[in-house]
C-alpha cells in the first residue's frame, strides 16, 4: 500500500516542522525561492534567527540552497513533507477503520436494548 519511509527523514521533518517559524518560513518559501535578506524583512526576527531556521530546515531535506552570484536562495523540497503526509494519512485511515467498527458495535449494541 505505502512505500517503506524512512523513519530518521520523518524524525527529522516532524521535528522541523514542530516549530511556527519554521513552519511560516516554509510556507513563504512555497510562495518562491527567497534569500535570508528577504526573509529577514518578512518575520520579526532577526537575519542570525533566520538563518538558524534555515539550517535546521535544510538539514531535515525540507530545503534546498542554491548559489546566484552572490545570492543562496531557498527553495522548499516537497519530498520529505509529501512523505509525511502519507506517513499521517495512513494513521488516518487506520482510525476511520476502527471508527467504522466501533459504530456498527454501537448501532448493534443499541438495537439489543431498544428491542423488547
Amino acid at each position: 500500500m505505502y512505500a517503506q519511509l524512512d523513519s530518521r527523514q520523518l524524525d527529522a521533518t516532524f521535528s522541523a516542522l514542530s516549530d511556527a517559524t519554521r513552519r511560516s518560513i516554509l510556507v513563504r518559501l512555497a510562495r518562491g525561492a527567497a534569500t535570508v535578506n528577504e526573509l529577514t524583512e518578512s518575520f520579526s526576527i532577526s537575519q542570525p534567527a533566520i538563518s538558524r531556521h534555515l539550517k535546521v530546515l535544510e538539514k531535515a531535506g525540507l530545503i534546498r540552497r542554491s548559489r546566484d552570484a552572490q545570492r543562496r536562495p531557498a527553495r522548499v523540497r516537497t519530498e520529505p513533507i509529501r512523505d509525511a503526509a502519507m506517513w499521517i494519512e495512513r494513521y488516518g485511515e487506520l482510525w476511520e477503520r476502527t471508527y467504522r467498527r466501533l459504530d456498527v458495535l454501537l448501532a448493534d449494541e443499541l438495537k439489543r436494548r431498544t428491542q423488547p
